[in-house]
C-alpha cells in the first residue's frame, strides 16, 4: 500500500449563510425600535440611502442658502420698521400688547412673529405648548437627590452627616437600606472611620426625613417607621408587625392571641397598616408609561372578516439615492474609490430588498395567524385554538424557524388590546370524548372566570375546579389546575377562604 497525491473532483451540495443572509435573518427577528435603531446606523453609514417616504424620488434639492442680507443683523432703524410693521399686523399700539411696567422685554426687543402675528409677553414666557417635556422631568429629583436636599437641612456633626450621606447612597429605588449596606453597618462605621454609634444616629436621621418609611432595613420596620411617626406604634401594634406571615395567611385567630386584642381592635389595626406605603420610593421610581405600538393591525373588513395590516407608523422609510450614485461614479478618481462606490451601492440595494422582504413575511404570517384564530378576534379569549408554529408554517409554504423568528418580538393590535404574536400559538389540552382539543389560554381563562364567579361561602377546590372543566369537556388534571391558578397568581382554596372571611369582618373587598 503506497500513499501518493491525486486531484480528484466530486459534487457535493451544502448551505452556504453569506454575510448577506445572515443579517437578513437578524433583521426577521428585530422588534421595530431595534430595527429603527439600525436602520439610523444604517443611514449614517451608506451615502447612498436618504431617510424618507415611500415613493419618493432618489434626488433631493439642497435647501436654498439663506441670503446675505438676511444673515446681518439689524440696525435701528430697522428695528423701528418692524415695530411699525407689528403694529398694523396687530392693528394696536405695542403698549396694549406689552406690559411697559414689565420687568420682561420691551416693545423694541419683541421679536418679530414668524407666520402670523401672534404675540407672547416676556415676562409671561413661551406659550405653554413650547415647553420642553425632558427639561421639566429633569427637574424632578430622584430619591436620594430628594433625600441629601433634606439632609443640607438638618443639623448633624460632621461625622454623622458624612454616614447618613453614605447610607442615603445606599439607599435602593423602593426606598429601603440595600440588603447588603444594612448587613455591615459595622463595616461602614469602619470604612468611614467613625464608631458604630455614630451610624446608628446617621441611620436614624435618614428614617426620619420624607417620605415617610425610607431606609428601612425590612418591611416590618418600613411599616413601624410610619406608625411612630403617627404616634400608633403602641405594644399590640409592635407584637402585629412582628408577624407579618400571619397578617399574609389572614390568620385572625393567631393574631388576636398574639395582639391581646379583640376581633374589632385587630380589624381596625389591620385597616391603619393597609393604609401604610410599602414601598416608600414609589413615587420618585414611577417610570414614564411607554405606549405599546403593534407592528400589526387587525381590523373588521366591508365583508365582516378580520385582516391584518402592517403599522406603517413603524416601517422604517429608506430611499435609494441613484443622483448621488451616478455623480459619484463619474466623480471617481481611483480604484478604491469604485470598490467603495459599488460596495456601498449594493448594500444599499441589498437593504432595500430586506426591509421589503420582512414586511412581506411578518403581513404573511399575521394574515394566517388572523385566519386561524379568527374567533378570538370576535369572541375573546375563549375561542382561542391551540396552534403551533409548524401549522402556520405549512399553510404559508416557509420553514418553521422562519415563523418563529417573525413572532419574535412583535406583536398584533386589535379591538381588545394589544398582545404578542407568540400569544397566539397556546399549547393544546385533550377533549372529553371525541371533541376537539381546547388551548391552554382558554382553559386559563376558564378557571379565572370560575374562581371571580365563586361565592364567599362556597370557595372552589382545585378538585372541584377539575369537576366542573370536565363537565365543560376538557380533559385535565388538578395538577395542571394548580400550576395554571398560580401562574395567574390566584391563591389556595384555603387562602381565598381566609381573604373572603378577612372581608366579611373588616367590611373589605377580598
Amino acid at each position: 500500500m503506497s500513499l501518493s497525491a491525486r486531484i480528484s473532483m466530486r459534487q457535493a451540495q451544502s448551505l452556504a449563510l453569506t454575510p448577506q443572509l445572515l443579517q437578513a435573518i437578524r433583521l426577521l427577528q428585530m422588534s421595530s425600535l431595534e430595527l429603527s435603531a439600525w436602520v439610523a446606523e444604517e443611514l449614517e453609514r451608506n451615502p447612498f440611502l436618504e431617510a424618507g417616504a415611500d415613493g419618493e424620488g432618489g434626488d433631493s434639492a439642497p435647501a436654498p442658502a439663506p441670503d446675505a442680507a438676511d444673515a446681518r443683523p439689524w440696525d435701528a432703524g430697522e428695528l423701528e420698521t418692524s415695530q411699525e410693521a407689528l403694529e398694523r399686523a396687530l392693528d394696536a399700539p405695542l403698549d396694549n400688547v406689552f406690559d411697559p411696567d414689565s420687568p420682561g422685554v420691551t416693545p423694541h426687543e419683541a421679536p418679530e412673529p414668524a407666520g402670523d402675528s401672534a404675540v407672547w409677553s416676556g415676562a409671561a414666557g413661551p406659550p405653554a405648548g413650547d415647553l420642553d417635556a425632558l427639561e421639566l422631568a429633569a427637574e424632578q429629583p430622584d430619591l436620594r437627590e430628594h433625600l441629601r436636599r433634606q439632609l443640607g437641612l438638618t443639623r448633624l456633626d460632621a461625622a454623622t452627616r458624612a454616614a447618613a450621606l453614605a447610607l442615603v447612597d445606599s439607599i435602593t429605588p423602593a426606598g429601603y437600606l440595600d440588603p447588603e449596606t444594612a448587613r455591615e453597618l459595622d463595616a461602614l462605621a469602619a470604612r468611614l472611620g467613625v464608631s458604630r454609634a455614630t451610624v446608628d444616629a446617621a441611620l436614624a436621621a435618614v428614617q426620619q426625613l420624607d417620605p415617610p418609611g425610607v431606609g428601612a432595613r425590612d418591611l416590618a420596620e418600613c411599616l413601624a417607621i410610619q406608625l411612630r411617626q403617627q404616634d400608633r406604634l403602641d405594644a399590640p401594634m409592635q407584637a402585629l408587625l412582628s408577624r407579618l406571615d400571619l397578617v399574609a395567611k389572614r390568620d385572625m385567630a393567631k393574631l388576636r392571641r398574639l395582639c391581646g386584642v379583640d376581633e374589632a381592635t385587630l380589624t381596625a389595626m389591620l385597616r391603619e397598616i393597609r393604609a401604610l406605603e410599602p414601598l416608600p420610593g414609589r413615587p420618585f421610581d414611577a417610570a414614564p408609561a411607554t405606549p405599546l405600538v403593534p407592528d400589526v393591525i387587525v381590523r373588521r373588513g366591508p365583508d365582516g372578516r378580520w385582516r391584518a395590516e402592517l403599522n406603517a407608523e413603524l416601517l422604517p422609510r429608506v430611499r435609494l439615492n441613484h443622483a448621488w450614485r451616478a455623480r459619484a461614479a463619474r466623480a471617481a478618481r481611483s480604484p478604491a474609490e469604485s470598490s467603495f462606490i459599488a460596495s456601498a451601492w449594493r448594500d444599499a440595494c441589498w437593504l432595500d430588498r430586506s426591509l421589503e422582504q420582512r414586511a412581506r413575511t411578518i403581513l404573511l404570517v399575521a394574515g394566517e395567524i388572523v385566519r386561524r384564530q379568527e374567533g378570538f378576534f370576535g369572541r375573546g379569549v375563549s375561542a382561542l385554538r391551540p396552534l403551533t408554529l409548524k401549522e402556520v408554517a405549512d399553510a404559508i409554504g416557509m420553514h418553521e424557524s422562519t415563523v418563529s423568528r417573525v413572532t419574535m418580538n412583535k406583536s398584533i393590535g386589535c379591538e381588545r388590546g394589544v398582545y404578542g404574536m407568540k400569544f397566539f400559538f397556546p399549547a393544546a389540552i385533550s377533549a372529553a370524548g371525541d371533541g376537539a382539543a381546547h388551548s391552554a389560554e382558554a382553559v386559563r381563562h376558564r378557571i379565572r372566570q370560575l374562581i371571580e364567579a365563586e361565592k364567599p361561602d362556597a370557595v372552589l377546590s382545585d378538585d372541584v375546579i377539575v369537576r366542573l372543566l370536565r363537565e365543560d369537556g376538557v380533559e385535565i388534571a388538578r395538577r395542571t389546575v394548580a400550576k395554571y391558578r398560580e401562574s395567574l397568581r390566584i391563591p389556595s382554596s384555603v387562602d381565598r377562604r381566609r381573604m373572603k372571611a378577612a372581608a366579611r369582618t373588616d367590611g373589605l373587598v377580598a
